[in-house]
């Protein structure tokens, strides 16, 4: 889809977001740049910009198929991908499956614990504030999101995570937890936005538990580019 690109709208920490000639369509730019807990750990991961938009591309396009709307229109490079024009619902829809992170941390359990169901939570999407969490009451009172947006938003993430655990298991991958954003469009319509990559989830090796995402980055483990690189070799294997 020929579009020309126009300037920059927004520069978050891993994409820049730039207008383009169409009003109904944003250019998205992956990034190389890294950052973790609530930026105060700031580095560079070579390659990451490419694999995380192919990444993302290639879960979008499995998730459209399952029925779920995202915001991808247009894979358009390594590091480019059109989008749909939406406003962000300002909120971090976090689904666990395991215990690990800043959960284990909370709870006093051990990473690495199976829970019985999946938890979700959420986080107001504010930089200057930590990202602090909060529930579905403080969303609606603050005017974040409707309570119906809410339940859309609940029913799409657990939809998700349903999808995207069956898909990470085909390529011998854990989904131990990962987040999510929403977005409106014009219309009011809720879908699926920002991205799903290896910054944005924590993916574990099935037999050995290896970690294979930004906890590599996070934890100082080393081998950063090389795990980002391997989860994008196991979608491609099992035909995404």
């Amino acid at each position: 889809m020929a579009v020309e690109v126009l300037e920059q709208l927004y520069e978050g920490k891993a994409k820049k977001v730039f207008k383009t000639s169409d009003d109904s369509l944003y250019m998205v730019e992956y990034k190389d740049d890294a950052t973790a807990f609530n930026g105060e750990k700031r580095g560079t991961i070579e390659g990451k910009g490419v694999i995380n938009n192919k990444v993302s591309a290639m879960l979008f396009q499995e998730l459209e198929k399952h029925g779920i709307e995202t915001h991808l229109v247009e894979f358009v490079d390594d590091t480019h991908m059109l989008v749909k024009r939406v406003e962000i619902v300002p909120l971090e829809v976090i689904c666990r499956n395991v215990i690990a992170g800043s959960l284990a941390k909370r709870v006093g359990k051990e990473e690495g614990i199976v829970l019985p169901k999946t938890i979700l939570e959420f986080s107001y999407k504010n930089d200057d504030l930590g990202d602090p969490m909060i529930n579905r009451y403080h969303a609606t009172a603050l005017g974040l999101a409707t309570d119906e947006e809410i339940d859309d938003i609940i029913a799409q993430a657990f939809k998700i995570n349903d999808i995207l655990k069956e898909v990470f298991a085909k390529a011998n991958l854990v989904l131990v937890d990962f987040k999510l954003e929403f977005g409106r469009t014009p219309d009011g319509k809720i879908i699926l936005a920002d991205e799903i990559s290896p910054d944005t989830c924590r993916l574990w090796d099935k037999d050995t538990h290896e970690k294979l995402d930004k906890d590599r980055f996070r934890r100082d483990l080393g081998d950063v580019e090389e795990a980002y690189i391997e989860v994008y070799n196991r979608l491609k294997k099992i035909g995404l």
